[in-house]
């Protein structure tokens, strides 16, 4: 998935809770959504155009700009039915694009919308690409600890934990998720362990 993709999920899923100006969208991105911190102005409105374009969601002028002393109206965008469409199959969908590192995130803080068996196919295809790079990182800590290069040692021992770390954090929410009653939602409160 490309990361206008991941953009245009991430939109639908916070306009499925409610309308949202363009700079609402863009905060809550912000706060929600740690990987667009970085997100401008000049990535997000082009791709609400598009989206607006495609029918996925609606642009409605409101008087609120007005109201507060701008000579300009607001667009509050809002979901439309293909929208909701698209979301839904999105979120049913948990092929290997669902678990890569610029696309996870945006899924995961799109759980409590996804049934069960998704976000364990999901959490299960996380787990083990990152078996895989735990394996890749530590061969490669190995061949730097050859050459007793410090400070390379140090960046690979650095991300070598990072990743322990994350499989250790998806090895309880894998649990959770199989020992949870189906339907509910036990990410909710063990996401916050990581």
């Amino acid at each position: 998935m490309a990361k206008t993709d991941v953009l245009s999920l991430a939109i639908l899923g916070m306009l499925a809770e409610q309308p949202l100006h363009g700079y609402q969208i863009r905060k809550r991105l912000g706060a929600e959504l740690g990987p667009f911190r970085a997100l401008s102005y000049g990535s997000l409105y082009p791709c609400l155009k598009r989206m607006v374009g495609a029918g996925l969601i609606a642009a409605d002028e409101t008087d609120a700009g007005r109201a507060s002393g701008s000579k300009r109206s607001r667009i509050a965008y809002r979901l439309t039915d293909a929208g909701q469409a698209s979301l839904a199959e999105e979120l049913a969908h948990a092929g290997a694009s669902a678990w890569d590192d610029d696309t996870f995130d945006v899924r995961f803080a799109l759980f409590a919308k996804t049934d069960s068996a998704t976000r364990l196919r999901i959490l299960e295809g996380r787990r083990s690409r990152l078996s895989e790079r735990l394996e890749e990182v530590a061969d490669g800590l190995a061949r730097v600890r050859e050459r007793h290069d410090a400070y390379t040692t140090e960046l690979h021992r650095h991300g070598l934990e990072r990743v322990e770390r994350e499989v250790e954090w998806l090895d309880r929410l894998i649990e959770n998720e199989r020992s949870a009653p189906r339907g509910d939602n036990p990410n909710s409160a063990s996401a916050g362990n990581n």
